[in-house]
């Protein structure tokens, strides 16, 4: 029998998944009817309905909490939120089985520090056909920066209405299919890998207490549960190509929440050979063991994760002019070698390679000096469109006291981002010599929580800018002047 802390007693609340003994992953009716078969347990548990998909199906977020959600400013506030990509089930299937699991008497301690809320399933439109991409024919974890899809923007809409101190973004990863990997000779096969805030302007002191504790307590916790695990580190393989630490960029679940202060961490579950219901009850225990993993370490940490996400905000929303920011970053070597848990497909058998060319620290290698904010025309609709679905604080501004930047686009290069060549333009920087009429714009002040996702979207040269969206492109034109300005206070 699989050993697993999810095992049921007679009493115990069933998963839709259980009910059908494994045979395949759960829909969307049966999701709806087990969330509302938990009426009974109102007092720990309440339901909200964050938003509805493309197709009119509801957004499920779970909360549980011993007193009024978000209100007790002692308590640590946690999200949990799964299958952003419909093709990847366990997720789902791990999320309904904590959610059971949490309603036990023995795990109700938890929620003496926490605050939780669970989104099962973000594309439910996508999981019905077991499809990567949701009801448009997007990649939702591709799309946290320019906002557009519904389910993304129900999401963030959450998020900013707690502000949740620590998110985990599950998902699944698949070795089975990659060419490269198979010449290679194996595949990457753990159980569960994860993966923490990478970019390099996130808070130093937050990444590093990620890597020196949450990542061992993680490892450790699943370990003792009989589950293989390893740190997120795509790429590869070796001989072809490096091995790095995910992806620095702020369009995806974690990072996004990661650039406004947040601990913020990645679960990545081993997918089936069938990318849909094989080994589903061994994915669902696993993703829920993590998921279990993380709020263990939320309860125990909960002080020490408050004050650094504390401190992390307040620099944020307080931040000056004049400051360096990067907006250009690489994967950079340490010299440290990775020792990676892989399957033989020579032998069959699990295996050890050590890696020499992995790349586990980003670098700036491109910076700006921040400006007291930015203006944005408003004869540009899609740019206030942009600025009000990520809720950002914007003000009216006397010019006087300011001057205005512009940047001009002398020519566009390109640029490697994580294997993807993206526009580099050469840009020059001048003054103003006439100010702009102030309400022709809107003023967007960096001194917010978000300031980073500003910076980051609105310079020209930013890899991770709004610039290198296909519908924004046409504000960076070679020989042409860039439309967004930049504010700095003489």
């Amino acid at each position: 029998m699989l050993f697993s802390p999810f095992l049921l007693s007679a009493q115990d609340i069933i998963s839709p998944l259980e009910k059908k003994n494994y045979s395949e992953p759960t829909n969307y009716s049966e999701l709806t009817e087990y969330i509302n078969s938990l009426k009974n347990e109102r007092e720990l548990f309440q339901p909200e309905i964050i938003g509805t998909t493309l197709k009119g199906k509801n957004i499920y977020a779970l909360k549980f909490s011993k007193s009024k959600f978000g209100k007790d400013k002692s308590k640590i506030k946690v999200l949990i939120f799964a299958q952003q990509h419909g093709n990847e089930q366990s997720g789902k299937e791990g999320a309904l089985l904590l959610i059971a699991d949490l309603l036990k008497p023995k795990n109700r301690y938890l929620f003496d520090k926490i605050d939780l809320a669970v989104i099962p399933q973000v594309n439910a439109d996508g999981s019905e056909i077991n499809q990567r991409r949701n009801g448009h024919n997007v990649d939702l974890n591709r799309n946290h920066l320019i906002l557009e899809e519904p389910e993304v923007i129900a999401l963030h809409q959450f998020f900013d209405k707690y502000l949740f101190e620590i998110t985990m973004d599950v998902h699944e990863y698949s070795p089975y299919s990659s060419k490269a990997w198979k010449k290679f000779g194996y595949r990457t096969n753990s159980d569960e890998l994860v993966g923490v805030n990478t970019n390099c302007n996130i808070s130093v002191e937050m990444r590093d207490f990620a890597n020196t504790s949450f990542v061992p307590f993680y490892r450790d916790y699943l370990t003792k549960s009989q589950i293989t695990n390893s740190i997120y580190a795509p790429g590869g393989p070796p001989e072809a190509d490096y091995i790095r630490h995910s992806t620095f960029d702020i369009n995806d679940g974690r990072q996004s929440f990661g650039i406004q202060g947040t601990f913020s961490v990645i679960q990545e579950g081993l997918n089936g050979e069938d990318d849909f219901k094989s080994r589903i009850q061994r994915r669902a225990f696993t993703q829920a063991s993590g998921m279990l993993a993380l709020l263990e370490f939320a309860y125990q940490n909960s002080g020490k994760v408050k004050k650094l996400v504390s401190e992390s905000r307040q620099k944020l929303i307080n931040s000056k002019q004049g400051e360096d920011y990067s907006i250009q970053m690489e994967h950079v070597e340490t010299g440290k070698i990775l020792p990676l848990p892989v399957y033989s497909y020579s032998t069959g058998k699990d295996s050890v390679i050590m890696v020499k060319n992995y790349r586990p620290l980003v670098k700036s290698i491109y910076d700006i000096k921040t400006p007291a904010g930015y203006l944005i025309p408003k004869n540009i609709p899609e740019l206030e469109l942009w600025s009000m679905r990520q809720n950002l604080n914007t003000k009216s501004i006397n010019l006087n006291g300011y001057i205005v930047e512009q940047y001009s686009v002398v020519s566009i290069d390109s640029l490697d981002f994580e294997g993807d060549m993206i526009g580099n333009p050469n840009v020059q920087i001048s003054v103003l010599s006439e100010k702009p009429k102030a309400s022709d714009y809107i003023f967007i002040p960096i001194n917010q929580l978000k300031m980073g996702l500003i910076i980051s979207a609105l310079e020209p040269k930013s890899e991770l800018g709004l610039v290198t969206y296909p519908g924004y492109r046409h504000l960076l034109k070679s020989g042409g002047k860039f439309p967004i300005l930049r504010v700095v206070k003489k």
